[in-house]
């Protein structure tokens, strides 16, 4: 099943993120690249965001990936994502996050480009895949 996981994740380019600051969730539409291994998600942000400013004052987050488009809503898949979110800090390794965004994701140019945008990874925790409406299956990385 980890498989399955994995693959849905490597599969799609659009997440929702989940963020908290003061006990209060904060959701964003967010484009993102995945490694291959499917133990890390990359996108990007600006400083002046709210989700900015909710991981840098606590990086733990949640993704929510899906098939909603291209499934009958009772055989949609979703997958959920935890782990911690934290800056990409290393020149060398913010380039290559946003070139590979960008080979995702060509009309964020300007967007990776502006001199507010942040690099962001996301180390992958734990998943939870939901198939249709009943069935769930966990998995935790270690």
């Amino acid at each position: 099943m980890l498989a399955e996981m994995k693959q849905l994740l490597r599969g799609k380019t659009l997440c929702v993120l989940a963020t908290l600051a003061g006990g209060k969730p904060h959701c964003s539409l967010m484009a993102y690249v995945a490694n291959k291994d499917g133990t890390e998600i990359y996108m990007a942000t600006h400083r002046s965001t709210r989700k900015f400013r909710n991981i840098t004052d606590n990086p733990a987050v949640s993704i929510l990936i899906d098939t909603r488009e291209e499934a009958l809503p009772h055989l949609a898949r979703a997958l959920t994502v935890g782990g911690t979110c934290i800056r990409i800090e290393d020149d060398v390794r913010k380039q290559l996050v946003r070139n590979q965004l960008l080979a995702a994701h060509p009309h964020l140019e300007d967007f990776l480009s502006h001199q507010e945008n942040e690099m962001l990874r996301v180390r992958i925790e734990s998943f939870l895949l939901l198939k249709g409406l009943t069935e769930a299956y966990h998995a935790t990385l270690a």
